[in-house]
């Protein structure tokens, strides 16, 4: 199908617009070279072997990636210097073990001793060591010890300490920045985020260790403030798609956003003043449910529709006011969503059509499972 127009995919389907997929990646990459920061990028979004290589600039060095399944798909195809950010999973230890084996830089986060023990119990062959980073939370409230509590300078100092083991750095997810709603408010986030990372920092040279650091979310890392020049490394990820959730943070504009669902409509029921479509919320997520006026998704090019309402193969659509007009919509017309959050709408396909200026150019299939 390669040349031909997307309105020839069988819906739902998701499509990239690769072009916006490579000025987006390539804008991050100059923004983190020019502020002499390295870009560790998110593979969680995509998690594809072709968007990997856009947006590491062919190295296939240096990522992150949510997933152990994600990590052995990347050492499968030649990537190396892979970060496994996720609190070290119990029953994946020999997995992790393995790749720390084979790859050159294999790297592992925990944010409990009882992970770094499981680690020493779990020496590597030929003198290996674990390459550790520590979860910090500074105020995102997700994973990670809190910066604030002494255990967190224990912890850093028994990771240092510990035979077989290194501490790479401190990672931390600005995701509070998804509370924002403008510039302004990204700023203020991710500054209170950096002081007090770097005021941990700081507290780890007083006791003699040294290491990385590093902070990432797309609202942050989309508008970087001046003292993210004073951290060793960055790892955003959503921002090589973009979604309406960034736009409306901030962090892009809607323009920006290079993913779309197209759908047809299947069928019109003027008893409701709705119209059927065959994107449910398989072909979506459900994600965003409440946060936006026009639904679940913006519907391109159709200010007053409304993605109101999902089952798992069928979505329903109606107008935001007045009556539907019918002839606008006849049965098969295809309607383009732009998803509320392009990481779980592109978790709901096992394809993904990708597009230069409405032709099909290509497919990429993400991996899949954890």
């Amino acid at each position: 199908m390669e040349g031909e127009p997307i309105s020839v995919l069988c819906t739902p389907a998701l499509v990239l617009d690769v072009d916006k997929v490579k000025i987006n990646a390539q804008k991050m990459i100059d923004r983190y070279q020019k502020l002499g920061v390295q870009l560790r990028p998110h593979m969680k979004t995509h998690k594809t072997l072709e968007c990997a290589d856009i947006m590491t600039g062919g190295s296939r060095r240096c990522i992150v990636v949510s997933t152990l399944a994600e990590a052995c798909f990347y050492a499968d195809h030649g990537f190396d210097d892979i970060l496994y950010a996720y609190s070290v999973p119990f029953d994946k230890v020999e997995r992790c073990a393995a790749l720390s084996e084979r790859l050159d830089l294999f790297q592992v986060l925990l944010d409990h001793p009882d992970a770094l023990e499981l680690l020493r119990k779990r020496p590597l062959r030929d003198g290996g060591q674990w390459h550790v980073w520590m979860k910090l939370d500074c105020g995102n409230g997700r994973a990670g010890v809190l910066h604030s509590e002494p255990g967190a300078l224990r912890l850093a100092q028994d990771i240092s300490e510990t035979e077989g083991v290194e501490l790479t750095g401190v990672y931390v997810h600005c995701g509070n920045t998804y509370s924002c709603r403008g510039v302004e408010q990204i700023h203020a986030v991710a500054q209170e985020t950096i002081d007090l990372t770097l005021q941990f920092m700081e507290k780890l040279k007083a006791v003699g260790i040294s290491c990385k650091s590093s902070i990432g979310s797309t609202p942050s890392c989309s508008h970087p403030v001046k003292d993210m020049a004073q951290l060793s490394e960055v790892h955003p990820g959503n921002y090589v798609f973009y979604d309406v959730q960034q736009s409306t943070i901030g962090s892009c504009s809607l323009e920006d956003v290079a993913v779309r669902v197209l759908t047809r409509v299947i069928s019109h029921c003027p008893h409701r003043n709705q119209l059927l479509i065959d994107c449910g919320w398989t072909g979506i997520s459900l994600d965003g449910a409440g946060k936006l006026p026009t639904g679940y998704a913006v519907i391109e090019g159709h200010p007053n529709l409304k993605l109101v309402s999902m089952t798992q193969e069928h979505g329903r659509v109606e107008p935001s006011s007045g009556q539907l007009d019918y002839s606008r919509y006849p049965l098969g017309s295809l309607l383009t969503l732009i998803p509320y959050h392009s990481c779980a709408a592109a978790a709901m396909h096992s394809v993904y059509h990708v597009h230069s200026g409405g032709r099909l150019v290509g497919k990429w299939m993400p991996t899949r499972g954890w």
